[in-house]
């Protein structure tokens, strides 16, 4: 039913596909997510939305190979289909009224950060792109990102590529810089999100993240994916995934994420001897 139309390998650990979802395709925008399971007998895993085409009905989802699920997924090829393919979920990236705006994105979070992007360049406004990863074998999606970006400024761990360091050292200078960004957008790992709240805060900078904790219903039923932000319990799934940086408890989110750790480990090792069992 949901048949892969493309698929592609970004770089050795991070996949693209293009799924057949007409439905999906008309409705979604940037920020809003989706819900699969790639077999009958899979785990639910929630991905954001990595860009539409609502002409060929296709939705893009994008992947990193970090636990069973994702491995699972992985092994579907063009012309096969997922078991279910579920969404538009989640509130969309608020963007009217923006007029100059920094989205930063880290490692496989640039697949979120992208549409957003992309949906702001539509729009009318600036936007400055700040995107970094651990090394130049992991970049991806660059020239997408140029595309959309008057300024794209790419930064690397070791300096393999672009200009080495963390994303907060250039959004820092931008705004010491006089940049006078409306809105700083940041999409990647909790602890990066956390240190670029950290530096925009010091400036006053509305800064919104995107929080992508574990999700099993994605309608707010389970409560698996509640945060505090500005001292009150909400849900990802329904009242973001988009939030208010400077409300939220990224200590608390760290320590939350880290709850299934043990479990993860042990559902990728069962699933790599699967993989192996087959290859034989």
């Amino acid at each position: 039913m949901f048949k892969i139309a493309k698929k592609r390998s970004l770089n050795p650990t991070v996949t693209e596909m293009s799924i057949e979802a007409p439905l999906i395709a008309k409705k979604a925008k940037a920020g809003q997510f989706i819900i699969l399971r790639a077999k009958d007998d899979s785990e639910r895993i929630p991905l954001t939305i990595a860009g539409t085409d609502p002409v060929a009905g296709t939705v893009d989802i994008i992947f990193q190979l970090v636990g069973a699920g994702t491995m699972q997924l992985n092994t579907l090829n063009e012309g096969e289909c997922l078991h279910d393919f579920v969404g538009p979920l989640g509130k969309a990236t608020e963007i009217d009224g923006l007029k100059n705006v920094c989205v930063v994105g880290g490692g496989v979070g640039c697949a979120i950060a992208l549409p957003v992007a992309r949906a702001l360049h539509a729009a009318g406004a600036k936007v400055t792109g700040i995107v970094g990863f651990r090394n130049k074998d992991l970049v991806i999606l660059e020239d997408e990102f140029r595309a959309c970006c008057d300024e794209l400024i790419l930064v690397t761990d070791d300096g393999s590529y672009g200009q080495k360091g963390v994303v907060t050292a250039p959004l820092e200078q931008c705004i010491q810089n006089g940049a006078n960004f409306d809105e700083v957008i940041a999409i990647g790992p909790l602890i990066m999100m956390k240190f670029v709240v950290a530096t925009t805060k010091k400036y006053n900078v509305k800064t919104v993240v995107s929080m992508n904790p574990i999700m099993v219903d994605g309608t707010g039923m389970c409560g698996g994916c509640r945060l505090t932000v500005g001292g009150k319990t909400v849900f990802a799934c329904v009242d973001g995934p988009d939030f208010d940086g400077f409300e939220v408890d990224f200590d608390e989110a760290m320590q939350r994420g880290t709850m299934y750790r043990d479990f993860e480990a042990h559902a990728r090792e069962e699933q790599c001897n699967l993989l192996n069992q087959e290859v034989k």
